[in-house]
């Protein structure tokens, strides 16, 4: 560690001198500047073991100047730190030939780290990869939160290779999007992108559409029809809804991705694949593997790298940032620009979202259509999640989702408290509340019969007798009626 120097270009004073003392205290000898000219001076000069660099300096961007430092320097690692963390900065910053890039505010400890890595890793520095000025410039995804931060860092690490990934989450979290950013930006942006829903497909159907068919390999295929596989070839096939791919096709998949070849429905001659799998899947695959709905070996094929994308209600503070997208795309030519309060956008935060990023958008595209007001306020959000809510249920009122209602009722529970936290045993007092009625309701149902009710809640017949004790809930027994 001793001898080894980190240059160091930030223009926050309060962040440069932070990061000079502790990378002096772990024994590197650091040298801070705020501007490029001084940081491109000592590159130039050939000194510096490493380089710690802000995006934004007072006289540029780093990016402009990382081209000219990979040409000159290809052999020093780069670490780019931005305040900006969006989805474009972390591919801006791997396709600079940053060996890491790190959203403000980041861990010290996590810095150290990477410090320390890069530093054993120089001998083998990656390969400079050049930027696409051609590509487009618009963010497939948005949000600034820590959530994405991580997806925006394990994307950027994967743009320039060909792993296989699965992409994990609630329906309408963005899955596809994930997987178009992996093709739009990686190595295969020049081949084309083929996404298929297997759920969407009639199951004997299935692998027809993965591989093709010959004509006449069944009735009514009056001629030769290419698949997904082949209309992919050189690109990204994208597997949406993995996890209702039926057991058979699931084999041939498997064997695909083993040999790398296929044969069409009918065919005989193998044909040789080459294209980049993504799949994704909102199912718990582990536990599709347990009741034998899902092969073993074919997860973890796919699951070479695994990205979980987070439901909207973990990253509520990218809201505001995806209603302006919302916005911006429903703007017409002919109408003023729309804007939303901020007390609106406490109101989208205080909903849970079990649509998703999904249910955020048409949402969104609703109020624009039904109201004409420029600007959204509160009041109009209450009123149509009102109404969401109560079309949820039925026309019922208001929606109770389960862990929506414990959500809620937690969030005005410590909002009580503020600013200290409730007495201690928060976990079974929730519990306990769900479990009263939830006892109750399963007695109620099987008319008073205990063993019924056990078998009903999956309980040990003497444990709910004791919880039943514990609770003091009345046990009546009813008679069936007559027919």
């Amino acid at each position: 560690m001793s001898g080894q120097t980190i240059l160091l270009a930030e223009d926050d004073n309060a962040i440069r001198t932070v990061l000079n003392q502790t990378l002096t205290r772990a024994g590197y000898e650091v040298r801070p500047t705020s501007n490029l000219s001084t940081m491109w001076n000592w590159i130039a000069r050939g000194e510096g073991d490493l380089l710690i660099t802000d995006v934004a300096l007072p006289d540029g961007n780093a990016f402009e100047l990382m081209p000219k430092i990979r040409k000159m320097r290809q052999h020093l690692p780069i670490v780019v730190m931005s305040a900006q963390n969006t989805f474009m900065t972390a591919i801006q910053a791997s396709e600079a030939g940053a060996y890491e890039y790190l959203p403000k505010p980041f861990d010290i400890n996590e810095l150290l780290a990477i410090v320390s890595r890069a530093l054993a890793e120089a001998a083998k520095p990656k390969r400079a990869t050049p930027g696409n000025p051609e590509i487009d410039q618009q963010m497939p995804l948005v949000g600034r939160s820590a959530a994405m931060q991580e997806i925006y860092r394990a994307l950027a690490r994967l743009m320039q290779t060909d792993l296989t990934v699965m992409v994990t989450g609630e329906s309408g979290t963005g899955k596809e999007l994930v997987a178009k950013a992996l093709h739009q930006f990686g190595k295969r942006r020049n081949g084309p992108f083929v996404a298929i829903n297997m759920a969407a497909i009639p199951r004997d159907l299935i692998e027809a559409e993965l591989f093709g068919h010959e004509k006449g390999a069944f009735t009514g295929a009056t001629a030769r029809l290419s698949g997904r596989f082949e209309q992919a070839e050189g690109g990204t096939l994208f597997l949406d809804e993995i996890g209702d791919m039926p057991m058979d096709a699931q084999t041939r998949l498997l064997r695909v991705l083993q040999e790398g070849e296929y044969t069409m429905v009918g065919g005989r001659t193998p044909i040789r694949t080459n294209v980049r799998i993504v799949a994704a899947t909102h199912r718990d695959l582990t536990q599709l593997i347990a009741q034998g709905q899902f092969r073993e070996d074919l997860f973890y094929r796919l699951n070479v790298v695994p990205l979980r994308l987070p439901p909207l209600r973990e990253r509520k503070d990218d809201i505001q940032d995806l209603v302006n997208l919302f916005l911006q795309q429903e703007q017409r030519d002919e109408d003023s620009p729309r804007s939303i309060t901020s007390e609106a956008v406490i109101e989208l935060k205080a909903y849970s979202w079990p649509g998703n990023v999904r249910e955020l958008e048409n949402f969104i595209r609703r109020l624009c259509a039904l109201h004409a007001e420029e600007t959204i306020g509160a009041p109009l959000v209450r009123a149509e999640l009102s109404q969401t809510q109560m079309q949820a249920r039925g026309g019922e009122g208001p929606s109770v989702d389960l862990s929506g209602a414990v959500e809620s009722h937690l969030a005005k529970l410590l909002h009580e408290y503020e600013p200290e936290l409730p007495p201690p045993g928060l976990y079974q007092d929730i519990v306990e509340q769900v479990e009263v009625p939830l006892i109750s309701m399963a007695l109620n149902a099987c008319r008073g019969n205990q063993i019924r009710a056990a078998e009903l809640l999956g309980l040990n017949r003497n444990t709910l007798r004791k919880k039943i004790r514990h609770h003091s809930i009345q046990v009546i027994r009813q008679s069936r009626p007559e027919q």
